[in-house]
């Protein structure tokens, strides 16, 4: 997978999984999902701030989190994130071939569904935004794949693609058509994600530079430097 110019080692996504199973939530995510979190939200057709979608990577209403032994290693787990995110961002804006960040069992295989559940978690935070590509007949197809595997074991069985056990090549091919389709879902909000980078830049204040420790100017409450400022997104 085409990476940025400081990708992670396998000892930093180690980090990375390290803190996030510490978090007691269960909708606190794993390695796996967040980076299909991440695909989403940079396939997205708006900026998601990282003041909004930190607390739903951690599965609390904070980042600052007496998981995090101090301070020292909450900044630590947010350079990694952001180095974790710019390679997710320049896999889908470079022209090689997209693989997503997919963990193994203790046989091997490669299921699929933490990923494309981080991939719709991504969507819903800006589900109505969303909602041009599900109602496009045309394109829509390729939400197909990410949401067969993000549903396979749905609390409601009839929301289950399939009623029966998925067999290890229906898998296979599915995991395939969705690393096939994020590259398109990306390309098809290209123009709306630069419509919102346009307006962001118009009402940008003049104002002075913010300090790392100064208030986060999103309004979030925190300091700059655990909020808006913790992620540099492209």
């Amino acid at each position: 997978m085409a990476r940025c110019k400081d990708p992670l080692s396998d000892e930093e996504y180690n980090q990375i999984a390290d803190v996030l199973a510490r978090f007691p939530s269960e909708r606190a995510m794993n390695l796996e999902m967040l980076d299909g979190f991440f695909a989403a939200l940079a396939c997205g057709p708006d900026h998601v701030r990282p003041s909004e979608f930190l607390p739903e990577i951690l599965g609390e209403t904070a980042a600052d989190s007496l998981a995090f032994r101090d301070a020292a290693e909450l900044e630590a787990f947010l350079a990694l994130t952001m180095r974790h995110w710019n390679a997710v961002v320049h896999s889908l804006s470079s022209d090689d071939v997209f693989v997503p960040l997919l963990l193994e069992d203790d046989n091997g295989v490669a299921h699929g569904n933490d990923w494309a559940n981080g991939f719709a978690r991504g969507i819903e935070l800006r589900r109505n935004e969303w909602s041009h590509l599900f109602d496009d007949q045309d394109h829509a197809g390729s939400l197909i794949p990410v949401l067969a595997l993000a549903h396979e074991h749905h609390p409601d069985p009839q929301l289950r693609p399939y009623q029966e056990p998925m067999s290890a090549q229906r898998r296979e091919e599915l995991i395939v058509a969705m690393a096939a389709a994020v590259p398109a879902i990306y390309q098809y909000f290209a123009a709306d994600r630069q419509r919102a980078a346009n307006e962001t830049r118009k009402y940008r204040p003049t104002a002075t530079k913010v300090g790392r420790n100064n208030a986060c100017p999103c309004g979030s409450g925190k300091k700059f430097k655990r909020c808006c400022g913790a992620l540099t997104l492209h």
